[in-house]
């Protein structure tokens, strides 16, 4: 059902991308071209993950760098940098990542938005404003103690988010929802604000998480959100058969057996482990789960079974990516990680707000 509903890939589904035949002048199959870019984008990461060692501050040869992994000496400074400090981060920006890259194509193939994104639609912002009261109020300052609150706000703003964009009764289309992310997003932020600034000790911690970075998270921090990321990823990846389906059209899926209501909510419940557990890990990251889930459908199409791994993998790339560029432009200095993100991910933001399919929608 899932493979033949995938390899139609008629007009369903976010409007981007989809189907073997949505790009002119490409006859290869997705199958392959899925390979295809899975590999380079493999390559990719590798190459930005040994660079990402070796940047920074305080440059460090390759060599230094593969003594490090190979042969660890603690009382070698530039070994303690590197696996102490920068391996931690790689580590961490591959899993954060990957978690934005799935859920910014869940919620594409679940809204059939094609603007879908944890920013975008407020699920950043509300995991934020959780984590601000948890440091404020109850003086929370790690990962493993504001987690939570992390998951409790990135569901309410769902929650909030879909209420408003199907208000009054109005089906929840691709534009009503964006707005809707859109003002939770503004609202949530100037709560966020007001907030931190009426609490400077919460105000001292936020201010660094805040902006989105990878640096100084340890091994503790891996370990904290890793679990969380893995259901995440685990009940994604066993909702592809019910994704291809529901790509089809509603009446076509229900037709065809597909639960869609239990479908879209165990997605929403994906969601908010991958981005609640990655902002709660990293703080915001925006436009990253936008990007790998349109470069995973242009390489996939509405196929599931290929798009989420995919988009789990591009993303990693693309965060890490952004996270060792930045570094390098920078330096000596450091460039945020939420910050090189939003530099990188901009331009691609307008570049889908002017293409024609968007537009369309």
């Amino acid at each position: 059902m899932s493979k033949s509903a995938a390899g139609s890939g008629r007009g369903a589904g976010p409007g981007v991308g989809s189907g073997t035949g949505a790009h002119p002048g490409s006859r290869r199959a997705p199958a392959r071209r899925t390979a295809v870019v899975m590999v380079v984008t493999l390559l990719l990461l590798f190459v930005a993950a040994v660079a990402g060692l070796g940047f920074g501050s305080n440059p460090i040869a390759p060599s230094a760098v593969i003594e490090a992994i190979f042969s660890y000496d603690p009382s070698n400074n530039d070994h303690l940098v590197i696996v102490q400090s920068r391996l931690p981060r790689i580590v961490l920006g591959i899993i954060v990542g990957a978690a934005l890259g799935l859920a910014g194509a869940l919620m594409q193939s679940v809204t059939r938005n094609p603007l879908a994104d944890p920013g975008i639609l407020g699920i950043n912002a509300g995991a934020s404003l959780f984590v601000v009261i948890a440091m404020s109020l109850f003086g929370i300052t790690t990962p493993r103690g504001y987690i939570w609150f992390a998951f409790l706000g990135a569901a309410v703003a769902a929650v909030v988010v879909y209420l408003l964009g199907t208000a009054r009764g109005n089906a929840a289309s691709p534009v009503r929802i964006a707005l809707a992310g859109t003002a939770v997003s503004i609202v949530l932020g100037a709560l966020t604000q007001m907030v931190v600034l009426s609490n400077e000790a919460a105000f001292n911690t936020f201010r660094f998480w805040s902006i989105g970075s990878l640096q100084s998270r340890g091994f503790d921090v891996i370990a904290t959100v890793v679990p969380f990321v893995l259901v995440g990823i685990t009940f994604a990846l066993l909702l592809a058969g019910p994704l291809n389906a529901i790509a089809l059209g509603d009446d076509v899926a229900a037709s065809l057996g597909t639960r869609i209501l239990s479908t879209r909510i165990a997605a929403a419940l994906a969601v908010v482990l991958l981005a609640g557990a990655a902002t709660a890990a990293a703080g915001p990251i925006g436009f990253i789960g936008l990007g790998a889930a349109h470069i995973a459908r242009f390489a996939s199409g509405n196929e599931h079974h290929r798009l989420l791994p995919a988009a789990t993998i591009i993303g990693a790339t693309l965060l890490v990516t952004a996270d060792t560029l930045g570094r390098f432009i920078t330096a000596p200095s450091e460039l945020q990680t939420g910050i090189a993100a939003a530099l990188f991910g901009g331009p691609l933001f307008v570049a889908l707000v002017r293409s024609r399919k968007v537009s369309a929608l």
